[in-house]
């Protein structure tokens, strides 16, 4: 009997090595694909939303140069420029955001100042990732 669970355990211990590798497993990089330059509706925060929490747990505050988008991680910094009078802003992404069809981006009232938005609203505007 003691033979047989010696030769039981060897045959288990034989058959579950092939499992094992000696080799540490390689760490295949994430493909993300990350848009450079985006063109689209630019809007921006509600004066009502200063102090609230943000996507990132920040606070927004509409005296910082922030911004909300979607897929770009948060601390990206993104040059904006107001298509319509060329001025531009760098903002950084510290939430997620806008939910509205056809827009790309919403921006803190400051930076919203800066490339003379706050009249109009919604201009169109584009994104440029800096590196």
């Amino acid at each position: 009997m003691k033979y047989i669970l010696i030769l039981t355990a060897a045959v288990f211990l034989i058959l579950t090595s092939g499992c094992a590798s000696s080799q540490a497993p390689r760490d295949i990089p994430h493909k993300s694909v990350m848009v450079k330059k985006q063109t689209g509706l630019a809007s921006y925060y509600s004066s009502r939303l200063h102090g609230c929490k943000t996507a990132s747990g920040e606070y927004y505050d509409e005296t910082n140069m922030t911004a909300a988008h979607r897929t770009y991680k948060f601390g990206t910094r993104l040059k904006v420029t107001n298509l319509s009078n060329n001025r531009t802003v760098i903002v950084r992404v510290n939430d997620r955001g806008p939910f509205v069809k056809g827009r790309i981006i919403d921006l803190s009232r400051k930076a919203a100042e800066q490339v003379g938005m706050i009249k109009q609203g919604v201009v169109r505007v584009r994104i440029e990732v800096i590196c």
